[in-house]
């Protein structure tokens, strides 16, 4: 793998890594301020981003030794409204200025697995952000979000609220690859 994306895959297996622990942590939170459906919110999307951390560990198997990620973190825990509006804009960055950057360097150096596994990434990021920025117009009204089944697609990491579909609308993964969070 060519440098510029070896690091770039570095980094976001760093923000990746960064936002799965963020989404426990803030899970718990949200428990104890007695929002469940936010918590499994959470819960859910932290695997998502565990999946999206897997692969890009995955794209790295030839390195050996120790590598400096730097990645983008929200830092500034509070409670659950404000880790919300961190969360969005941690997804926002990723969407915003990170995936298309790394994206379309991983195109120019031609690194096909790279490439892959930060499309799936970004598709997804979308998808979280539009949850969290539902979720608090709920919570800002000090309620918790009515949220049904939330699957997590383990090839990709897509995420999505209801019944898992037949195939994974992104990588085309069986019905059978998806984890339900209820």
């Amino acid at each position: 793998m060519k440098q510029i994306t070896r690091q770039n895959m570095i980094n976001a297996f760093g923000g990746e890594s960064q936002a799965h622990m963020r989404y426990l942590h803030f899970a718990r939170i949200a428990e104890k301020q007695q929002y469940p459906n936010m918590a499994r919110l959470w819960r859910a999307i932290a695997h998502a981003e565990y999946v999206h951390a897997g692969h890009h560990y995955k794209e790295l198997a030839d390195l050996n030794g120790g590598y400096v990620a730097d990645s983008m973190a929200a830092f500034g825990p509070g409670d659950t409204r404000k880790n919300l509006k961190l969360s969005i804009s941690g997804e926002a960055f990723e969407i915003d200025e990170m995936y298309p950057v790394y994206i379309e360097t991983a195109k120019l150096q031609q690194e096909p697995g790279a490439q892959k596994s930060f499309e799936w990434s970004y598709a997804t990021e979308k998808v979280h952000k539009q949850m969290f920025e539902q979720a608090l117009s709920v919570i800002e009204k000090g309620s918790d979000i009515d949220l049904g089944p939330v699957q997590v697609c383990e090839v990709c990491g897509y995420t999505l609220e209801g019944g898992a579909p037949g195939v994974c609308p992104l990588c085309k993964a069986k019905r059978e690859m998806f984890t339900e969070f209820t």
